[in-house]
């Protein structure tokens, strides 16, 4: 056990580093943050920001001399850095888990060979694997990079009539996965918890829409079937204990047409989705991923009241800083800004929570607000 009074390592230095850190900082943990870019969201908060790529060297033997015990708050690091920051000290979750979540082949195949629902897939690295792909699985589809991708980033649609040629030429080459287009009723996530005893818990699933391949909204408790929620939290732990998690896993899913669960991506961090845990629960994301990574108990993941977390892109900054008076007059809202130091059209810049008495008055409310800061924004889904 890593009790309070000890320092934690993060590496990379955006918004969920710096909710990571401040949940830690409450419990009275030291922070330190390894992150390439200064004046990162995390090093904001934490005691010490060390600027450096990620890569070994005397950077890293900075970062790690005299932690306890380190944690990521992204998936885009080198694996290999991570298992050299791992012959040190306890890094959590595991760079082996890591390794299988940056990568979609990975990722798929893991899933396949395991024995949990997905869409059908193959893996392509050529304009001529991509027309084999498109006879099985079939069109439409999509195609997406193996590496590097979020937010609808390294993702093409193919179409019925669609020449693979072209299309692999519009993709840049290189390797992919090219995935049966699902026909889906409602996207959802659950986060799951697992400590290094095997201990776990689930947050309450998050229904999530999406605009323009970005998480736009998040429903707490999620407008669907008991029975779908509880499936989703057993496929959501039975994947965690199959990759050894310590730590947190964020599985997204798909909820077909005719009520099927098909595991979309997985996260081995704290994710987006889970930001009403902040404002909505007992115990937020960022607090159990310390809670995991020091071996200490899990909190109670309780829902306190129905929570919608709306996300912030830079788009509204576009003629300057918002006025926050909308949310911050709001009675049950709950703004959080990550400290970032330049607004881009897309950019995550911050998200604000909205509590009501059920669902339906806090989406409600969520989405007046939304209005509110934005009026000539176009209206969203």
């Amino acid at each position: 056990m890593i009790e309070p009074g000890k320092t934690i390592g993060v590496f990379g230095g955006g918004q969920l580093g710096r909710m990571f850190a401040l949940a830690a900082r409450r419990m009275g943990y030291g922070i330190r943050v390894y992150e390439p870019a200064a004046n990162c969201p995390a090093g904001q908060v934490a005691d010490v920001e060390i600027n450096a790529p990620y890569r070994p060297g005397q950077a890293l033997d900075m970062f790690l001399e005299g932690l306890d015990a380190a944690t990521f708050e992204f998936e885009n690091i080198p694996a290999d850095f991570l298992e050299a920051a791992a012959r040190r000290l306890p890094v959590y979750p595991a760079p082996a888990v890591l390794l299988t979540c940056q990568n979609r082949e990975r990722e798929k195949t893991f899933l396949r060979q395991n024995g949990f629902p997905h869409a059908r897939f193959a893996v392509v690295s050529s304009a001529n694997d991509l027309a084999a792909a498109l006879e099985d699985p079939g069109r439409p589809g999509v195609l997406k990079t193996a590496d590097f991708g979020y937010d609808g980033k390294g993702q093409v649609k193919v179409n019925p009539g669609d020449d693979p040629a072209e299309i692999w030429e519009t993709f840049g080459g290189g390797r992919g996965v090219y995935e049966e287009w699902i026909d889906y009723q409602a996207e959802l996530s659950v986060i799951c918890a697992s400590g290094a005893n095997g201990e776990t818990a689930c947050f309450p699933a998050s229904e999530n829409i999406h605009t323009r391949h970005i998480l736009d909204f998040s429903i707490v408790p999620a407008r669907l079937p008991e029975e779908i929620l509880a499936e989703a939290a057993r496929l959501a732990t039975a994947i965690t204990r199959a990759l050894g998690v310590t730590g947190l896993l964020a599985v997204e899913f798909f909820l077909t047409r005719d009520g099927r669960l098909l595991v979309n991506e997985m996260a081995p961090r704290p994710h987006n989705s889970g930001h009403y845990s902040f404002d909505g629960c007992l115990t937020s994301q960022f607090e159990q991923q310390c809670r995991a990574v020091c071996g200490l108990p899990l909190g109670s993941t309780e829902l306190l009241r129905p929570t919608v977390m709306v996300n912030l892109l830079g788009d509204l900054w576009r003629d300057g800083p918002p006025d926050w008076t909308p949310v911050l007059r709001h009675p049950t809202a709950k703004l959080h800004l990550y400290g970032k130091a330049e607004a881009r059209p897309g950019r995550k810049m911050g998200h604000y929570c909205v509590l009501g008495e059920t669902v339906e008055t806090a989406l409600a409310d969520a989405r007046s607000l939304q209005a509110a800061l934005a009026p000539a924004s176009p209206t969203r889904t």
